[in-house]
C-alpha cells in the first residue's frame, strides 16, 4: 500500500498527518509493504524526519516492510545529516 505524505508537512501538521497515516499502516494486511510516497512533499522541516520515523516504527511493528518513494532532494539531505539515510 502506498500512502501520500501532503503538500506542507511541519510541526502543525505533524499529528494529524501521523494519525492518518499510522491508521492506514495498522490496517494493512500482514506481509503487505508500506511505502509512503513523499513526491508532493514540498513545505517541510527536520518535523517530516519525526513523522517518517515513527511511521516506520508502526510498520515495523507490525510485521511490514517500510520505504519512503519519491523524497525531495532537500529531504534526502536532511535525513542525511541526522542519520536516517537508509530509509528515506
Amino acid at each position: 500500500m502506498t500512502c501520500l505524505l501532503p503538500v506542507r508537512l511541519t510541526e502543525h501538521e505533524a499529528r494529524e498527518t501521523l494519525q492518518g497515516l499510522c491508521l492506514r499502516l495498522t490496517s494493512l494486511p500482514a506481509g503487505q509493504a508500506a511505502e509512503i510516497d513523499a513526491g508532493e512533499l514540498q513545505q517541510f522541516d527536520s518535523t517530516a524526519l519525526a513523522v517518517l520515523l515513527e511511521l516506520r516504527r508502526t510498520a515495523l511493528a507490525h510485521g511490514h516492510a517500510f520505504s519512503v518513494l519519491h523524497a525531495p532532494a532537500r529531504l534526502r539531505e536532511l535525513a542525511r545529516l541526522y542519520g536516517v539515510a537508509d530509509w528515506c
